[in-house]
């Protein structure tokens, strides 16, 4: 096995991520199998209970592990499935140490952060390395670690012990450090400075690692001299400084490195040059240039609770741009609190209310995302109405369908007071309701998490028909509250359908709205499963269909081409003629001008 650790100096938010995720892209393009880990030095068990200010955005996993959003961008670059073993914290470290303390494995010695602690992250490396994350038999090739917060950190002290202990174990030739540090330019007169990365590198070498490539991240690229210079004070070879400037997009950190021939410095470190292929990224080359070339601007409405924050919100934000250069649109996402939406802003704050309703009626579309708590509710349910009443396509996750559902019990349903018991227990019309397995007491890891099965019940359905006509998905959850099955009817009765269920049929997965040019809910995250090249099929619709051309990612129709209602003696019967053929069904419901037969709309 072979390991690259990924480090950051100076500053935190430099790009380690995704230094590391064009890393294993390139080593994939070298013909290598490449899993990752990332190191989080806090103390919490996951970052599920993290506020998404403090830490952004929570990534979930297959398997139900939630975990910090770098994984996130290692899913996306590499197209891997990672588990929850692929996110060391030191929580996760410590009470693992204690488990065995508690067992009496250590055999009566004292429990010190040396061995012990160190031992046992040098060990889950070692373990988590070698499971297979591509879907193929046998252990990955390159194991690319990353190393969150700054050197100098005092709580990833133990971690740096370890890694150091770790490089000497795993010997010469099979261990390579890529530090990741800050170059900034001074305003005036344009001058690169080394000096903060020359003192970042001092702090990791006193610390017992020794950078082999350094990429230096710098708002422009670093003239040779100033490459010398770093060679000189911080003793690595000049071909193995990288200029890590700012781009376009992200796609072209991969080009970026590969032009700098990264891959063949990480390589000969490794003692794996010679013996691989040179790397071939023309899929990859075409992607980022599309995106860097679009035109046509498509305009979503982002209405959350977090908006002050983008990394909240993501992988969200990364299934729109997948989605829309599917689309060859350019994604532009207006900002909208959803507080300021409510009607109490329009009277303490008229300004930010006018501002948000004039980003919400400019937009192509209207995306109303996950979160907790009933801050900014209100203003999530009128946006809903507004998509709702004015034909404007509309996606909400999790909450976000939630939502959907409560306005539609308050406003079509005339259920004034419907809402969720999340925010308001003593409701006497809950759509939605918290679920029975879930855990009041105990706020980590208690949620319906991770991979679950969605299955059509209306295969014709628009959100079935944009998935390919499949008979279930499967994609990834992280709630606690669902849909009232016991309202379930009185929706349908009234135009609104629920096309994806679970195996019980019971918890409703997907909501709908027919006569819509496109208002979908998903109790799931689409946006967890999105990659580039391969865009999630619910985001995909939402934004094509905010760009008009909702029918170009539509496979073909395969639902009836005609349907003939006949009515006599306040009885009705219906003849569907599909390709040709025709078949009587009954059980048929005319409500105005909504059909439905077997409470499937029609």
């Amino acid at each position: 096995m072979k390991y690259v650790l990924v480090t950051g100096g100076v500053v935190s938010g430099l790009g380690k991520g995704v230094t590391a995720s064009s890393i294993g892209v390139l080593l994939q393009a070298c013909g290598l199998r490449v899993t990752s880990i990332k190191i989080d030095p806090y103390l919490n068990t996951d970052a599920g209970t993290m506020s998404p200010f403090e830490h952004g955005e929570v990534f979930v996993l297959d398997d139900g592990g939630e975990v910090d959003l770098d994984l996130g961008n290692y899913e996306r670059f590499l197209d891997i499935k990672l588990t929850r073993n692929n996110n060391i914290t030191t929580g996760k470290v410590y009470q693992a140490v204690m488990d065995k303390e508690r067992r009496g494995d250590y055999l009566g010695k004292t429990v010190q952060i040396v061995p012990h602690i160190t031992n046992e992250i040098q060990e889950w490396i070692e373990r988590v390395a070698a499971v297979p994350v591509d879907g193929k038999d046998g252990a990955p090739d390159v194991c690319v670690i990353e190393l969150g917060g700054t050197v100098g950190d005092i709580e990833s002290m133990s971690f740096i012990e370890a890694l150091g202990q770790f490089s000497y174990r795993v010997g010469p030739g099979n261990f390579c450090i890529v530090h990741v540090s800050l170059v900034p330019v001074l305003n005036v007169v344009g001058e690169q400075k080394t000096k903060p990365t020359q003192h970042s590198v001092r702090g990791l070498r006193g610390l017992g690692l020794a950078p082999n490539i350094l990429a230096c991240r710098s708002t422009e690229a670093l003239s040779e001299n100033v490459k010398e210079k770093i060679s000189q004070f911080c003793h690595v070879p000049v071909q193995n400084i990288l200029t890590v400037h700012d781009v376009p997009n992200i796609w072209h950190i991969p080009l970026l490195l590969k032009d700098q021939r990264a891959h063949e410095a990480i390589l000969k470190v490794l003692n794996l040059w010679g013996v691989t292929r040179e790397p071939v990224l023309k899929e990859w080359n075409a992607r980022a240039e599309l995106c860097r070339t679009l035109q046509e601007p498509v305009r979503i409405a982002m209405v959350g609770k977090y908006t002050g924050h983008s990394d909240s919100y993501l992988s969200v934000l990364k299934a729109l741009l997948h989605a829309s250069v599917a689309c060859r649109k350019k994604l532009f996402i207006d900002w909208v609190p959803a507080c300021d939406l409510e009607n109490s802003t329009a009277e303490q704050n008229p300004e930010a209310h006018t501002t948000a309703w004039t980003l919400l009626k400019g937009a192509d579309g209207i995306l109303v995302p996950g979160g907790f708590g009933d801050r900014g509710v209100e203003g999530k349910i009128l946006a809903a109405k507004y998509a709702r009443e004015s034909r404007v396509p509309f996606l909400g996750i999790c909450l976000g369908m939630q939502i959907a559902v409560i306005e539609f019990a308050r406003f079509v349903l005339g259920l004034k007071d419907a809402n969720s018991t999340e925010f308001d227990p003593s409701t006497n019309n809950p759509c939605v309701i918290f679920m029975p397995e879930g855990s009041k007491t105990h706020m980590g890891g208690t949620m319906r998490l991770g991979s679950r099965r969605t299955f059509f019940e209306n295969r014709n359905s628009l959100s079935a028909r944009l998935y390919g006509n499949p008979s279930f998905i499967d994609e990834r959850h992280r709630h606690r509250y669902e849909v009232n099955p016991d309202m379930v009817p009185r929706f349908e009765n009234a135009g609104l359908i629920f096309p994806g269920k679970d195996e019980t049929g019971q918890r409703m997965e997907i909501v709908e709205l027919p006569r819509h040019p496109y208002y979908i809910g998903v109790q799931f995250h689409p946006e967890f499963k999105s990659r580039p090249g391969h865009p999630s099929a619910t985001f995909l619709g939402f934004v094509a269909a905010a760009s008009g051309k909702l029918d170009s990612v539509l496979p073909p129709d395969n639902g009836p081409e005609r349907i003939s209602l006949s009515h006599a003696n306040g009885n009705y019967a219906s003849k569907v003629f599909h390709h040709g053929r025709s078949r009587l069904i009954s059980n048929v419901l005319v409500n105005g001008d909504h059909i439905s037969c077997n409470g499937v709309h029609l």
